[in-house]
């Protein structure tokens, strides 16, 4: 009688322990179906801040060029150099922050102040741009562009040129159908796309 007490409670203890480690196994396989949708999750979110970024500055460079053609404000051109330091993507930005973009700005400078009739206008603002990410400090190049400081000064920069380009235009309505005014306008939209997404991030 002893024996069959001491088989079925040995028989008890081995059954738990198989259900304790089933128990174990199926709450690692839910860790890890949450890490794995985490993970996927956060990795879209990265390259949708990446994709936005390459979006936001090629809206910026497009609207540069659309200055020397359409635009004449040197108040709304000016103000997307800085947009641009703030957006450009982290490969572009490291290329010129090294020692391609010093011997950039070095040529520049060199032609600019010695032959200041070769160099053409339409280079200042690039140029100016490339000097500025060069000799940035690490308070501006590094912190401030990557923290949400950043992202409030582009917010800035967009909301401004987006009212400046409307008044420029007499009103909401002739900004999207003046002559030129439709390119104008789609590319300050795109200049909202950023900002607002890594807002919308830094919310959650």
């Amino acid at each position: 009688m002893e024996k069959k007490k001491g088989y079925l409670a040995m028989r008890r203890d081995q059954e738990m322990a198989s259900g304790l480690i089933t128990s174990d196994f199926q709450d690692f396989a839910n860790a890890a179906k949450k890490l794995a949708n985490h993970a996927i999750k956060l990795g879209g979110l990265g390259f949708g801040t990446t994709f936005l970024q390459w979006i936001a500055s090629f809206a910026a460079i497009y609207l540069l060029i659309l200055d020397r053609t359409n635009w004449k404000t040197n108040i709304l051109t000016g103000l997307l150099i800085p947009y641009i330091f703030f957006t450009l993507p982290s490969i572009l930005f490291n290329v010129f922050r090294g020692e391609i973009g010093r011997w950039i700005a070095f040529v520049a400078l060199i032609l600019r102040l010695f032959f200041p009739k070769h160099f053409p206008d339409w280079l200042e603002l690039p140029s100016a741009l490339i000097l500025l990410i060069a000799v940035a400090p690490s308070l501006c190049a590094s912190t401030i562009r990557n923290d949400w400081i950043g992202v409030v000064i582009c917010l800035a920069i967009a909301c401004y040129l987006l009212q400046e380009h409307i008044r420029a235009c007499g009103g909401f309505r002739n900004s999207f159908t003046k002559a030129n005014g439709i390119s104008n306008i789609v590319g300050i939209i795109l200049l909202f796309v950023y900002p607002a997404w890594a807002i919308v991030l830094y919310i959650l």
